[in-house]
């Protein structure tokens, strides 16, 4: 057992300072009753939520609108054993409201791989969790990961 694990919990607002940084995540949700994983691009609101675009004839849209989702997003150094991750878990809801629409299209995030008709998907920060892992594992300052 090893008295220090090398991960660091991070508090709300660091994990949203992280999340805005990250250019590709992973929207967690279910499909067909079974876990589903897609990496997206996305923009984080003002207030912490995290917006997807899509084609508005998305399976994905449909799949998670008015559901709970995890959102995902991490950086990784493979070379010094370091990075984060981050996870929004909230409710996905499909961007309705014709001025919200309209605010998202000139601000939020733009899409990939476009399509004729684009819709704004929701993810509230109802809760966000994150970790960071500092130089590996080490134990009485002995780094373990080399």
């Amino acid at each position: 057992m090893y008295p220090n694990d090398g991960f660091r919990e991070l508090e709300r607002q660091e994990c949203l300072r992280l999340l805005a940084k990250a250019p590709v995540g992973r929207i967690v949700y279910t499909r067909q009753a079974l876990p589903a994983v897609l990496p997206v691009n996305f923009a984080l609101d003002s207030d912490g939520a995290v917006l997807l675009r899509t084609s508005a004839a998305s399976e994905l849209a449909r799949a998670i609108d008015g559901t709970v989702v995890a959102f995902e997003a991490d950086e990784i150094d493979a070379a010094t054993h370091s990075g984060w991750s981050v996870v929004v878990t909230g409710e996905a809801t499909v961007v309705t409201e014709p001025a919200e629409h309209a605010r998202l299209t000139r601000t939020g995030p733009r899409s990939w791989a476009p399509s004729p008709v684009e819709i704004f998907v929701r993810v509230e920060p109802e809760l966000v969790t994150g970790r960071e892992l500092v130089g590996g594992r080490t134990m009485y300052g002995v780094n373990l990961s080399s």
